[in-house]
């Protein structure tokens, strides 16, 4: 467990804008980027430090509201949404070439009827569709920001990062000195880094020419063309160091280390970004969070325990943020190939929180939660004697609230239900003592709240 103070908020939101590339189909390492293109930006702008500051973590938090449209995209195209999002990035405004996206990115796996049905509907309600979407990612985006402390002038540069020079953008429609500084930046950076991955940097020179004074701000593109014109910006883009390169662009005046309740928020955030990708799992991981510190309680855990394991229970979802709603939301059973897929979110979970140094223990913990006591879980097949306590606390409680809640395919089931299937269980899949630990906490809880109704 780290030591209050030990880890700094650059290091923690770095490593988690890792999982919102994933929400974007986006290449690792792309908020990141941003952020290294936007930062130059902004001090060839001569922006004061605190200015810097909230630019920097605009731009590593820019895609915070990304999974809250995921699974309407999938409804409305009928397609996998990160391939959606991460083509969608390089389309421009011609209508020949929105068309073309909009044929060629809905319901390619779809019966021919179906397939016509979503693009008649996609075709007629275009602008209003556009704009749902947008309002939805910048507006849950702004929230979630303001949630990690955050002022408002962050908030809003996420909130209309969408927004275009010309005000051709969405979801407002604002243009000109309207529009924060802080957005402008950001989606510059954005189409940067977009089409250089694809094209090298002439690509992304080229599309930030053809875009200024629609999209971008002229001022902005300058500034860029002024960096740009430079080796050592490009070789910092593309060096395998720039992650840790960026912790030195934070300025250094206005950079904090986080204290406890603050991870707690920290942690909280990002639960509510995954669970907002789906509907059907919706509060989702706060759920399982609260079933882990009623269990870690009645197994005696001490304090700082039960909250180390409250954050592992909040993030343990955090790799399904790379895992499609055509799968997550699919009614039927997955096939083989979409449950390879399937298999691989606790290790993206892992791999992510690995990044934070202090947060390594809570990484293999949180990534090892779909792992059963015979060795027949995933993604490693460990057995019960390399699966810790902490975990088996986690995937008890999982399981139970994945069993109680509705899912594509079934309605939930009781908490006896739920509770049957877990003793069958019991050795194979999850631990004896803390499905009992969970039994008796929730038996407690249901005996105290008629108790607490009576009393007021």
């Amino acid at each position: 467990m780290p030591a209050p103070g030990a880890v700094k908020l650059s290091e923690i939101l770095s490593a988690f804008s890792f999982a919102l590339d994933m929400t974007e189909g986006q290449p690792d390492g792309h908020c990141v980027r941003c952020c290294w293109i936007g930062m130059h930006i902004g001090r060839e702008l001569a922006l004061s430090h605190a200015q810097l500051w909230e630019l920097y973590y605009a731009l590593l938090l820019k895609d915070l509201g990304g999974s809250s449209n995921a699974a309407r995209i999938c409804e409305l195209f009928l397609t996998d949404d990160l391939r959606f999002k991460r083509d969608f990035k390089r389309v421009g405004d011609g209508l020949s070439e929105v068309v073309r996206f909009i044929l060629s990115h809905t319901g390619q796996k779809t019966n021919l009827s179906a397939r016509f049905r979503a693009i008649l509907n996609v075709v007629r309600n275009s602008s209003k569709i556009a704009r749902e979407l947008t309002a939805t990612r910048c507006q849950r985006g702004a929230e979630i920001a303001r949630r990690l402390r955050f002022s408002d002038r962050v908030a809003e540069g996420i909130a209309c990062l969408d927004e275009h020079w010309a005000g051709s953008g969405r979801p407002r429609g604002l243009a000109g000195e309207a529009l924060p500084i802080y957005s402008r930046i950001a989606l510059l950076a954005q189409v940067v880094d977009v089409f250089q991955m694809a094209g090298g940097r002439e690509a992304a020179r080229a599309e930030v020419a053809a875009r200024a004074g629609t999209w971008f701000d002229p001022t902005v593109v300058a500034a860029f063309e002024q960096v740009a014109a430079g080796r050592a910006f490009w070789s910092g883009l593309a060096s395998p160091d720039l992650a840790r390169a960026i912790f030195e662009l934070e300025p250094a005046q206005h950079s904090r280390p986080v204290e406890e309740d603050y991870l707690d928020d920290i942690a909280e955030a990002f639960a509510q970004v995954v669970d907002t990708k789906s509907p059907f799992t919706s509060g989702h991981s706060t759920r399982v969070a609260f079933f882990v510190d009623l269990t870690a309680a009645e197994l005696g855990f001490a304090p700082e325990r039960r909250r180390w394991l409250r954050r592992g229970a909040l993030l343990h979802d955090l790799g399904k943020l790379g895992v499609s709603n055509s799968i997550l939301d699919k009614p039927g059973r997955l096939d083989e190939a979409e449950w390879e897929i399937m298999r691989q979110h606790p290790a993206q979970t892992a791999r992510i929180l690995s990044r934070i140094e202090a947060f390594r223990d809570l990484a293999r913990m949180a990534g090892a939660h779909h792992e059963r006591l015979d060795g027949k879980g995933y993604p490693d097949g460990l057995t019960a004697d390399r699966i810790p306590l902490d975990t088996r606390v986690i995937t008890v409680a999982d399981v139970f609230d994945a069993l109680t809640s509705d899912r594509p395919h079934r309605s939930g089931m009781t908490p006896g239900e739920a509770f049957r299937v877990l003793d069958s269980e019991v050795g194979t899949t999850v631990d004896g003592e803390c499905l009992a630990g969970l039994k008796k906490a929730l038996d407690g809880l249901g005996r105290a709240i008629p108790q607490a109704q009576a009393a007021a």
